[in-house]
């Protein structure tokens, strides 16, 4: 099985703009599907959240690391229990980032979780977990 990142692409009419100011405020987007509670902030360099779901089997706490306004956001997440796992600590190290693109009448959405990997014991589950954000998120923005 190849070593392949999960990642959701889509496209939107929105412009790179408003998608990008979207993305800041994870609660817009991460919330809505596992009784999930978010706090802290993430819309400057070096501010960290925290995301609890599902009853408290998903805790993680998330610092962003790099922002290129209307182009790149990437988090680190420095912080995993994910109860639900043998390795409650899978996510520690990775990163989920969003890249767009625009041609000035669409913007192309793409996430990517680094490290979330077919050979990692998450990826099922969280694979499905990012794919209804993403879908949640695609919907919203068009």
């Amino acid at each position: 099985m190849k070593n392949e990142n999960f990642t959701y692409s889509f496209n939107t009419a929105k412009s790179v703009e408003e998608v990008f100011d979207i993305l800041l405020d994870v609660k817009k987007w991460w919330s809505g599907l596992f009784e999930e509670t978010i706090t802290g902030k993430s819309r400057q360099p070096n501010d960290e959240f925290v995301f609890k779901a599902g009853g408290g089997v998903h805790n993680t706490k998330q610092r962003l690391i790099e922002l290129i306004p209307g182009k790149k956001v990437v988090w680190l997440v420095t912080e995993s229990s994910l109860t639900f796992l043998k390795e409650p600590k899978e996510w520690e190290g990775t990163k989920f980032r969003f890249d767009l693109e625009s041609d000035g009448k669409r913007t192309n959405v793409t996430f990517t979780h680094e490290g979330l990997t077919p050979e990692i014991e998450c990826y099922a589950d969280c694979s499905a977990g990012w794919s209804g954000y993403m879908d949640k998120l695609k919907i919203a923005l068009n």
